[in-house]
């Protein structure tokens, strides 16, 4: 009995230490190398590591189970600059996920990161790194997901990126690589981008068979999906089939007859004649034209520069010509018809006689700046793929003009024809929030999600009508940041074959399927809009956040994993007491992404929900003035 007493305190004892050990277990070498690092390199002071706690315990550090290795260090948009020292992520052998994106990391990779044999997905987007492809990177053979894009990599990229066997995803897109592109063969890769580089030469076979934009930017780069390449040496020309020699012909004459020369010199001389007649025909032809031309004012070429495809209004672009095909047989039938109510006075003559210039290519065709004789300026918008009848034309635009609300830009006046269809509004000097431009403040971004909110409701409630195509280029703002929402209702025309709202971020999941759109689709266009207000990141952006996804998803797993104030654009934290606001608005917007259509709110309801946001408010629903920046805020990455 003693012994069996003595046994059991022993075994007892044992299992005390051993769950004490696994109580105090630290990571002990992962610790020594990530204090290192930190250390020798400089950062804002958002990363507070307090060397007497745990390093699991760390933000950005995810160890396992055991607190025994570090498992994640994820360390997104918080100031790092300059180089990795040597010595200390490098020794963190266990590592599987490694995300340094958005910082202003500088130099080479270390080549320590060799030890990494175990990481599976590295993110190094969007920093300042610079050198020939990191030569460490093809021997992480476990990798899976590989992010060096938006930075200043050169040089060639090395064919042995093949080493690594379980790539499903390769970001290398505006770099500097040039050369050709090796044959990377992982038939595992689902998304590769090699766009905005200096490569050329021939696509290989293997990567034929993603979309083009995946190698856009690269203009000496050929092959498909790309156009063709040419041939250094044109090809030879076919050789004449060989043909057995004729028979020798019978010889029943040495020589022509005069009455088949007579007839021979008689053919000739109508053959002349026949040519001079058809000569004088054609010029006096190309004469009555001339003079023809002459009574008619030609249509104007655009003068000035045409913004990129889908730019907001306003914004300048390349020359371009408004020259509309198919009226002057059916001017008489198919006049330019205005709105009652309507401010204009000039008709189709004068608006082909206007100057033209291109304000945006669209998904629903191409909008111009027209500025007529008198100095009026409109904007024409030139519909492209339109499948209705006339009739069905005519009755959706007259439901179109019927509309009028302080927050939707009026339709004006229409025109229909066989071979053109346009659309006359108003020219909005400001444009859209377009790239490029001066950061908004909060209250500025505030006013334009409120006042959107608002025309997008007066279209559901009042006009019964669904826009059918909400993004940021089609929400025109005057000069006090007010929005005006414009191409809407324009879907019917369409067909049920053209996808609606062809801008995939924008749309939601269910008209994805079904290519239809309902009031509920709107509602989820709109609240990708007020995500890109509060994260300033375009919604159709290349690879966001670290596994490629789409704006909503990408937020859902930050605020997912509580780093909530990584969502919010770097420009609003220089503003003081609005964080509260902005969580506010991002729940709404995040109410209105569900992927369920029956969970988001009607317009309406989001409107309530904004001007309900508890920001001090005047009578107009909106600050009187901005708040002021911080001070001494420095620059945020």
């Amino acid at each position: 009995m003693e012994v069996f007493l003595r046994n059991s305190f022993v075994v007892v004892a044992l299992v005390v230490v051993f769950l004490r050990h696994r109580v105090d277990s630290e990571p002990t070498q992962d610790k020594l190398a990530l204090l290192a690092f930190l250390a020798q390199t400089p950062h804002e002071n958002r990363l507070q590591w307090n060397s007497s706690n745990s390093a699991c315990t760390w933000v950005g550090i995810q160890c396992d189970s055991n607190l025994s290795f570090v498992y994640s260090l994820r360390l997104p948009g918080v100031g790092l600059v300059g180089q990795i020292p040597a010595n200390t992520i490098g020794n963190l052998t266990q590592l599987r996920i490694l995300s340094l994106r958005a910082n202003r990391l500088s130099g080479s990779i270390p080549s320590d990161f060799s030890n990494l044999k175990l990481l599976r997905s590295l993110y190094l987007q969007n920093n300042l790194f610079s050198g020939e492809f990191p030569p460490s990177i093809p021997q992480l053979d476990r990798l899976t997901r590989l992010d060096i894009s938006s930075n200043n990599f050169t040089g060639s990229i090395p064919f042995a990126v093949n080493n690594l066997t379980h790539l499903t995803r390769l970001y290398l897109q505006n770099n500097g690589f040039s050369g050709s592109l090796p044959s990377i063969s992982q038939s595992s890769i689902v998304d590769f981008n090699v766009s905005n580089n200096h490569l050329n030469g021939s696509i290989p076979t293997s990567l034929s068979r993603f979309q083009a934009s995946s190698f856009a930017g690269n203009i000496d780069l050929c092959g498909v999906p790309l156009p063709p390449c040419n041939p250094f040496f044109p090809s030879p020309a076919p050789s004449p089939p060989s043909i057995p020699p004729p028979n020798p012909p019978r010889k029943t004459a040495k020589k022509l007859s005069k009455a088949a020369i007579i007839a021979i010199s008689v053919g000739a001389a109508l053959i002349l004649l026949l040519l001079i007649l058809i000569l004088i025909l054609c010029l006096r032809r190309g004469q009555r034209r001339r003079q023809a031309a002459k009574t008619q004012k030609p249509t104007a070429a655009a003068r000035s520069g045409a913004g990129a495809a889908g730019a907001a209004a306003g914004d300048p672009g390349t020359s371009s010509s408004m020259e509309v095909t198919g009226v002057s047989g059916e001017a008489e039938r198919n006049k330019l018809l205005f709105f009652d109510g309507g401010i204009y006075s000039f008709d189709l003559e004068d608006l082909l006689r206007a100057s033209a210039e291109v304000l945006g290519k669209g998904s629903v065709g191409t909008s111009y700046k027209a500025v007529l004789e008198e100095g009026t300026t409109v904007v024409v918008k030139r519909l492209k793929d339109v499948v209705v009848t006339r009739k069905e034309f005519e009755t959706q635009m007259e439901l179109v003009g019927r509309i009028k609300h302080d927050n939707v830009l009026p339709l004006r006046a229409y025109y229909y024809s066989k071979d053109e269809k346009l659309l006359v509004s108003d020219y909005m000097s400001a444009g859209s929030r377009g790239s490029g431009r001066t950061p908004l403040d909060w209250d500025n971004r505030m006013r334009i999600a409120l006042s959107t909110g608002r025309g997008l409701a007066h279209l559901h409630v009042s006009g019964k009508v669904i826009h059918g195509n909400i993004k940021a280029s089609n929400i025109l703002l005057r000069q006090d940041h007010d929005a005006c929402v414009s191409d809407f209702g324009l879907n019917p025309l369409f067909g049920s074959t053209t996808p609606p709202n062809r801008v995939a971020g924008y749309r939601a999941p269910e008209v994805v399927e079904t290519r239809k759109v309902t009031f509920k689709s709107d509602v989820y266009s709109f609240g990708v809009l007020l995500l890109e207000l509060l994260t300033g990141k375009s919604p159709n952006q290349a690879s966001l956040g670290e596994e490629g996804i789409d704006l909503p998803r990408w937020v859902q797993s930050v605020v997912r994993e509580e780093w909530t104030a990584e969502v919010f654009d770097v420009e609003l934290m220089r503003y003081q007491n609005i964080e509260e606001e902005m969580v506010q608005l991002l729940q709404i917007a995040m109410a209105c992404v569900s992927t369920v259509p029956d969970q988001r709110p009607s317009m309406p309801e989001v409107v309530r929900m904004m001007e309900e946001i508890n920001r001090g408010e005047t009578d107009d629903g909106l600050r009187q003035s901005s708040d002021e920046p911080s001070k001494g805020s420095g620059d945020n990455a």
